[in-house]
């Protein structure tokens, strides 16, 4: 029998063995909602399954990977046991809580999916998934699959009834799954059928165990317990937020995934929760997203800020002053990463995983970032901006930390005038990218301010000196007259996405009237109906295989260009139109493709972090 969800994943395998088409095995990628402990996140679809899954951290392998491979990456599965079934998918009002409602020929169930956070005093996090059905009106059977495939499905694992469930056991990761519901261990899997009549409950819960430890089963009362105390964490923390603009829904929804996004024991914030969900289906620009860039620091400090989330800014300069307190003796590259694991480690191996087909069989599938390598000067503009704002909103930047900052500042100030891999990690050759000069203006500039307004040693003519020489530069070479537009880099007429920061960076007045030439080209070359693209990839090769979608983020920057320039009517309506590409519970991966479908890894914290920046600056110019 074939059986379908609501967004038409097949379920089984078709009559006779045929194999059916890769796209008609996966979920579009909007169609899941997030869950998290804040050390790692599940995915899961409104068909009820968890297709992705990494265990204990962000970064960790897989357990469930099915996004990525429908047949070999595992997966955690809960759905009606029946045909003729749709579903609905929503966040219990201002937490993570993720409930799932199924509407069947007899009845109304849901599935509620969360992960408690860590305790404070906690001795060690439990990494634990639990996972309630619940029958709200007739009555229903439910079908439950757990089938794990540790280490991105390249681990074999043994499974052992317990009294309390089953055990699965693999090399390195040992997870206990608890339940009061009758399993059956079918070729290294688990599965159960759940009947329930209305008010009836079934929970699942899968634990990470230490070898040797006992399978302690839960209770009921402990389970209410842990989902009220996850309620009360989640709403607690959001009632920080001092966001009370037209946009309060959506802003509060990114501001709450960004916290899901953030990993606890260092306060670093991962740029995506998965790996090479693909820019184009079909395509090779799958990129793994589970490390902390260095050029979020910035945006993500300036929405933690701007939102009152002091203690989270605070946890991630101190992860950022870590980085440039340790950085590495100065080679080719320069004393910083553009990236880093998120416990602060630099080396980032990339490793494609052939064994499995990719989502929708777009391979490769990638682990590891080799741009972890690459020489890009914007992230000493990023870098120092955070330091500045971080300074601004009373997060004080001491004696150590300025004397290690001077010293990459230093670097740059020596370095700042050469061709480089640019903002968008490009791999088709290094160019004198103008936004890498901006940026570097902006680390120049920034530390002036800083050291003016503290008081702090500075060789301030030196550094004065090289910020105009920064500035004349890109007034010079940056701006192509015959395009009348600030350009991607030097000597070319190619524009880009990422000069609609120069404003907001304030390198130029919002209204100067090179600058609104540059935003009018860019609306006429890179604009389609409110969605952004990076740049032409076909006037200016980047190195890389297939097609362009438009990035998300870039078009919140230029709603928020629009707005700094005066023109409220255009921006709101472009804000309000970007809105609409969020999928059904407000969450954004990285590109929106042709038809409006999401694309790239889900969700992305920088779009969310452009988000809230646009509509916090979009609500103060609306007054």
């Amino acid at each position: 029998m074939v059986r379908d969800g609501p967004a038409g994943r097949v379920e089984e395998a078709l009559p006779g063995g045929a194999r059916q088409e890769p796209r008609a095995r996966y979920l579009p990628i909007a169609e899941h909602g997030l869950i998290g402990d804040l050390h790692t996140v599940a995915l899961v679809g409104t068909d009820g399954t968890i297709d992705w899954y990494c265990c204990p951290h962000f970064d960790s392998p897989s357990v469930f990977a099915a996004i990525l491979d429908a047949d070999r990456g595992g997966l955690f599965r809960i759905s009606p046991d029946c045909d003729g079934w749709s579903s609905k998918q929503l966040y219990l009002p201002d937490t993570n809580i993720l409930i799932t409602r199924f509407l069947m020929p007899d009845g109304v169930g849901e599935v509620q999916d969360f992960m408690p956070p860590p305790r404070t005093g906690e001795a060690a996090h439990r990494h634990r998934m639990i996972r309630r059905v619940l029958a709200v009106r007739g009555q229903m059977r439910f079908v439950v699959d757990v089938a794990p495939r540790f280490d991105y499905a390249r681990a074999r694992h043994e499974v052992e009834s317990t009294p309390y469930g089953a055990l699965f056991r693999s090399p390195e990761l040992q997870l206990a799954l608890s339940t009061n519901c009758p399993l059956g261990i079918v070729d290294g899997d688990v599965r159960a059928q759940v009947a329930l009549r209305a008010g009836e409950t079934a929970t699942f819960v899968l634990d990470r165990v230490q070898p040797g430890d006992p399978h302690v089963p839960y209770s009921d009362d402990g389970i209410a317990a842990e989902f009220d105390a996850t309620v009360a964490f989640w709403r607690s923390w959001l009632r920080r937020s001092r966001y009370s603009g037209r946009w309060r829904e959506p802003v509060h929804r990114s501001a709450l995934t960004l916290k899901l996004l953030t990993y606890a024991p260092t306060g670093a914030i991962v740029a995506a929760p998965t790996t090479s969900l693909p820019e184009e289906l079909g395509g090779a620009r799958n990129w793994d997203y589970r490390y902390t860039w260095m050029r979020d620091a910035a945006f993500s400090l300036y929405a933690l800020l701007r939102l009152g989330f002091t203690d989270e800014a605070g946890a991630f300069m101190e992860w950022l002053q870590e980085r440039f307190r340790h950085a590495a003796d100065y080679g080719e590259s320069g004393p910083l990463q553009i990236m880093y694991g998120i416990d602060g480690r630099a080396d980032l191996p990339e490793e494609n995983l052939s064994h499995l087909e990719g989502y929708m069989g777009s391979a490769p599938v990638r682990i590891g970032n080799e741009a972890a390598t690459q020489l890009q000067l914007d992230i000493y503009g990023e870098l120092m901006d955070s330091v500045y704002l971080s300074n601004k909103y009373g997060l004080p930047l001491y004696h150590d930390g300025w004397m290690e900052l001077t010293r990459n500042l230093e670097w740059l100030m020596d370095h700042w005038d050469q061709p480089d891999e640019g903002i968008w990690e490009t791999r088709g050759g290094r160019r004198d990218f103008t936004y890498s000069r901006l940026m570097s203006w902006v680390a120049v500039e920034r530390a002036i301010r800083i050291a003016r307004q503290r008081g702090l040693p500075a060789d301030l003519p030196r550094w004065m000196a090289v910020r105009d020489s920064i500035y004349h530069q890109i007034m010079e070479r940056g701006w192509n007259p015959a395009r009348r537009a600030f350009v991607q880099h030097y000597d070319t007429d190619v524009l880009d996405a990422s000069l609609l920061l120069m404003p907001l960076c304030k390198f130029v007045a919002p209204t100067d009237p090179r600058w609104i030439s540059t935003l009018d080209a860019i609306t006429a070359e890179l604009v389609s109906d409110s969605l952004v693209y990076r740049y032409n990839a076909e006037a200016s090769p980047d190195g890389l295989a297939g097609r362009e979608a438009t990035f998300s983020m870039c078009s919140f920057w230029w709603v928020e260009a629009l707005a700094r320039a005066g023109r409220l009517d255009e921006a709101r309506l472009a804000f309000e139109k970007m809105l609409t590409y969020a999928n059904h519970v407000g969450l954004y991966s990285e590109e929106i493709g042709p038809t409006g479908e999401q694309l790239g890894n889900f969700p992305q914290a920088f779009t969310h972090l452009a988000m809230i920046s646009a509509a916090y600056n979009l609500d103060r110019s609306l007054g």
